[in-house]
């Protein structure tokens, strides 16, 4: 399973948002599930998968069987250095048994290692980054996602996920 997480933050908390789904292409989930978390840390410049991990981690945790490939709306590197963004903090948290693809909105002028991937009549690209899977491929299959537009239809649904539940 493929799994697509995002965090919605709201005045008091947050929610947590899972899309699993079999395939790249595929076009609905095969399950959605979602956490409440009452406490969240304040949001620290440089520092904002300190307040976004634990979310993640608890939605995660709620699922009966490990996923085989997360994807996450954030950057896995900051730079070429090897930077820990998001992702990265994810991986290690799941003891790199999990690959993490990264998939961003704007770019990141330090990290060059991040591939542009234009989807659908775009002409604006995302950034993909990866750890625990080569981050060519993992490119490839984030612009197989399914759907005619720049976000993917499973990326927007986990995003509207946690923003409605």
């Amino acid at each position: 399973m493929i799994a697509c997480v995002d965090v919605d933050y709201r005045k008091e908390g947050a929610v947590a948002a899972c899309v699993l789904f079999r395939a790249w292409g595929d076009s609905a989930s095969t399950a959605e599930h979602i956490a409440r978390i009452a406490r969240v840390e304040e949001y620290v410049p440089g520092q904002f998968y300190r307040r976004e991990l634990p979310c993640l981690l608890a939605v995660l945790g709620g699922l009966t069987e490990p996923p085989d490939i997360v994807v996450v709306d954030s950057y896995v590197w900051l730079d070429d250095a090897g930077k820990p963004g998001l992702g990265a903090h994810l991986y290690e948290a799941l003891k790199r048994t999990i690959p993490v693809v990264g998939v961003a909105k704007t770019r990141f002028a330090s990290c060059t290692v991040a591939r542009a991937v234009c989807r659908g009549d775009s002409r604006r690209p995302l950034f993909v980054t990866a750890a625990g899977i080569d981050v060519e491929e993992a490119a490839r299959n984030v612009e197989q996602m399914h759907g005619p537009f720049r976000i993917p239809t499973l990326l927007k649904r986990v995003d509207e996920l946690c923003r409605t539940s």
